[in-house]
């Protein structure tokens, strides 16, 4: 028998294949097979990638697949390598469709990269695997002597899974010599049996009658399922019951409860007693799910409803009901109840997440399917149709593609930055009265694309940075941010190329590249720079790469590391620098000033200076501000001749630095004509070697003191002129102070002042001016100018008192002498708190001539 069915088998799946190749072509872009059940594992049933024009060598890395619903067997699967669809278990078709007719599978498959779907239907075709049975093997069917010819008796009737040809198709009765058989066909297609009574029974010749009733299929080979009957002869009971009609039909909403009344059925029954008395109950042909449905009362016909009845599953209930009366050789008459249930709007819509693309790209061009949706309605009608749509405010639609199959497409541009992710709201609403809904929330993440540059947290950043800071120590830190997420995020810092003082900027400052700590690599110096800026760049890992660019001031702050430098005076190979104070200075006498610079700027370099050690305090005091030395009173008969000061100079930084200078001072009787230590000055060599500062003061030295010689011998020249003109009429009177035009001085003084004489225009001679009594008391000073002096500062003192008798002949007076002090302007790196002009160190020498033989000089 096992051969029989693998032969049945075999020629089944060549008549389906038959059919496969003469069906041709799906209608719609759908395709159908058909495979028979009962199939081994690996059984071949299509070539799908054939059949769908794919590329069989892009199957997998498409991920083509059968999509089902969760916990649904997966009857078929698809070979990835060859895009074959085989069989993976094992099919019963009667188990796979429990209703008779068409028994499909429907398939949906998906391929991605780009998503798309099919749908393949994969009819199961029955074979012939099941023989017919009867509920019982023996029949008992009662019948009285009195039933007239013709007579019939239904059967009951045997059952086959199998559908189609392969199901009940006949029925034999062994032969007899009473009864024969005739096969009645039911609406639904299937058959029964009736025996028909051919002979007039006595039940005093043969009670009993025993009859063998056999079941045949329609397949190939026939199958059969046999049950015996016996007839047992009753007494007569000549009325039997009859039914109002012979079929009933009813309408019953499937969400009726248990216990409803379905119908309530009447039969009459001509007898009287117990022969009358009429019982009703399910026939033979009843199925097992109509008894579980359904229940009927014995006595009063009520058929009521005992089960939960589902439209889905069945849509009509045919019941086969009985009759007879409780008399000796009843007999049961049959009738038909159809019924027919009315659909209710009790399923909600399934919605299924086919395939999800996530997460999806936040360039991705509007049109973009994200995933596809399945929504299904297990109710019919308008409670079956399904519409679909996806909450408000959201990126996304819905577009139908199949029947009850959705994609979910993007409607515009997403940004990560702004929404990084969304929860989409699925709504599928039934048409029914009152409609159902559900809902699914799919969760769409947006994934990052490098498409925000990194921004510095401020527009440009300026920083203070103490000079002679420690090389390695950190200044200041630049922090940027960037939008984008993990990789696309990551900035790395780094400082452009460029030049300071044409060094390159990487030998000042370096930069963290992961926390943007900005480092300085050498001790800065403010005297030599004071500002400098660089580029920073932050630039983020994406690809390709974006960046941006800050700009960071920094500025280096003055600290107090410069000592003043005494500039003036300056001592000789090493020694106290030295100066001549005349004895007759008064108080006030201008002794020199002490001139010092500082490197440093602001209240760094603002200088004071103070008298620190002293021969004698009471005599000589130094100008906090300018540094001028000066006398406080006149000198004593008992005050040294050696005064020996030191002054310090002390800037205003904290802590604040100074410099001292040691001055030593003679008091002499007469001043002789040499420069002072005061005058003879120079910049220091770290000055004078740090610029082109000391070549120019050479230059402009060398130049003024050429000019300046020139201008001593012009004007001697034009001055001994004049005085021989003069000579000729003017003369001497003590009372009056003029230029004495006989006398010649024994001296002449040259001296700088800042007192200018014009002359009156036109006037060639000399012009004398009386000077206020500032000497010693009984003598009179002349300040005799040529006509050139107007335009020097270089005065020529004569003596006004008529020349004396024992006065030597004037041709042997000594000449006089002219000294050239000459000053020699300092310029300091800084003169934010330098003295004014009119205070700076100008030494000026002269020559005062009395008239008489004691003279003495002052400097000023």
């Amino acid at each position: 028998m096992g051969a029989g069915v693998g032969s049945r088998r075999g020629q089944f799946f060549l008549r389906s294949l038959l059919f496969l190749l003469l069906a041709g072509p799906p209608a719609g872009g759908q395709l159908r097979y058909a495979v028979p059940e009962e199939l081994e594992h690996g059984a071949f049933v299509a070539n799908l990638g054939e059949d769908l024009g794919l590329d069989v060598s892009t199957l997998s890395a498409r991920r083509f697949r059968i999509v089902s619903r969760a916990g649904a067997r997966q009857h078929l699967e698809v070979n990835l390598e060859n895009g074959i669809l085989f069989v993976n278990e094992r099919i019963d078709r009667e188990e796979v469709c429990e209703a008779g007719g068409t028994c499909l599978l429907h398939l949906q498959l998906l391929v991605e990269s780009p998503l798309e779907l099919y749908r393949v239907e994969v009819e199961v075709l029955d074979i012939n695997d099941h023989a017919p049975t009867f509920p019982w093997q023996e029949y008992v069917l009662e019948v009285a002597e009195s039933a007239v010819l013709g007579a019939r008796f239904p059967l009951e009737s045997a059952q086959d899974p199998d559908v189609g040809t392969n199901s009940v198709h006949t029925y034999r009765l062994s032969p007899n010599g009473f009864f024969s058989l005739e096969v009645q066909t039911r609406s639904d297609a299937s058959k029964f049996a009736e025996l028909v009574l051919e002979r007039a029974l006595d039940r005093e010749q043969q009670r009993l009658h025993r009859v063998l009733l056999t079941a045949l299929d329609g397949g190939v080979p026939e199958r059969s399922g046999t049950a015996h009957i016996l007839v047992t002869v009753l007494d007569a009971n000549d009325n039997v019951p009859a039914f109002d009609q012979p079929s009933y039909g009813v309408s019953l909403p499937e969400d009726a409860p248990a216990g409803t009344l379905v119908i309530q059925l009447n039969a009459t029954d001509l007898d009287e007693g117990p022969n009358g008395e009429i019982e009703y109950s399910f026939s033979g042909h009843a199925p097992p799910r109509v008894r579980e449905l359904f229940h009927i009362e014995p006595r009063s016909g009520q058929v009521l409803l005992k089960g939960h009845l589902d439209y889905e599953r069945a849509s009509l209930h045919e019941l086969y009901v009985q009759a007879k009366d409780r008399g000796p050789s009843a007999v049961a008459v049959h009738c038909r109840v159809l019924v027919h249930l009315l659909d209710v709007n009790d399923n909600a819509p399934e919605v299924t997440l086919t395939s999800v693309s996530t997460p999806v790209l936040e360039d991705a061009p509007p049109g973009t399917v994200i995933a596809v949706i399945s929504v299904l309605d297990r109710d019919s009608g308008d409670n079956g149709r399904v519409s679909c749509e996806v909450g408000p405010k959201v990126p996304f639609e819905l577009r139908s593609s199949f029947r009850n199959y959705y994609t979910l497409v993007t409607t515009q541009a997403l940004d990560r930055e702004v929404v990084p992710e969304y929860n989409v709201s699925i709504t599928a609403r039934d048409m029914g009265s009152p409609a159902l809904l559900t809902r699914s929330t799919l969760t769409v993440p947006v994934s990052d694309v490098n498409d925000n540059a990194p921004r510095f947290l401020q527009p440009s950043y300026s920083v203070y940075v103490m000079e002679n800071n420690a090389p390695g120590a950190s200044i200041c830190s630049v922090s940027a941010l960037d939008p984008d997420c993990q990789q696309n995020a990551y900035l790395s810092y780094s400082i452009a190329d460029g030049h300071i003082h044409g060094m390159p900027v990487g030998t000042y400052v370096s930069i963290n590249s992961d926390s943007g700590h900005m480092y300085a690599l050498r001790s800065l110096d403010y005297e030599q720079i004071r500002s400098f800026q660089i580029q920073v760049q932050a630039q983020d890992a994406g690809f390709p790469p974006l960046s941006a660019n800050v700009t960071v001031h920094i500025f280096v702050l003055d600290q107090n590391d410069n000592a003043p430098v005494i500039v003036s005076p300056l001592p000789h190979n090493g020694s106290v620098a030295t100066e001549l104070v005349p004895r007759s200075a008064r108080p006030g006498y201008l002794v020199g000033t002490v001139s010092a610079v500082d490197a440093d700027a602001g209240l760094n370099s603002r200088l004071s200076y103070q008298l620190l050690q002293a021969t004698d305090f009471t005599l000589f005091s130094v100008a906090p501000d300018t540094g001028e030395l000066r006398t406080l009173r006149s000198f004593l008969e008992q005050d040294s001749t050696r005064q020996r000061l030191v002054v310090q100079v002390r800037d205003g930084g904290q802590p604040a630095l100074s410099a001292t200078v040691s001055l030593l001072l003679s008091v002499v009787e007469t001043m002789p004509q040499t420069l002072s230590d005061f005058s003879e000055f120079s910049l220091p060599p770290e000055v004078s070697s740090s610029s082109p500062l000391t070549l120019y003061l050479l230059v402009s030295l060398g130049s003024i003191s050429f000019t300046f010689l020139l201008a001593i011998l012009i004007l001697t020249a034009i001055r001994c002129r004049g005085e021989r003109h003069s000579r000729q009429g003017d003369s001497c009177s003590p009372p009056r102070c003029h230029c004495c035009p006989g006398s010649r001085p024994s001296s002449d003084g040259l001296k700088t002042s800042n007192l200018t004489a014009q002359p009156p225009a036109g006037t060639a001679a000399a012009t004398c001016l009386d000077v206020p009594a500032g000497g010693p008391p009984g003598y009179c000073y002349k300040v005799c100018l040529g006509p050139e002096s107007a335009q020097s500062d270089f005065m020529f003192l004569k003596p006004c008192s008529p020349p004396r008798n024992n006065e030597k002949d004037p041709g042997k007076r000594s000449r006089p002498e002219q000294h050239l002090q000459v000053s020699k302007e300092v310029k300091q790196p800084n003169t934010d708190w330098l003295p004014p002009s009119t205070q700076r160190p100008t030494l000026k020498r002269y020559q005062i001539q009395h008239c008489g033989n004691r003279g003495s000089r002052w400097k000023g």
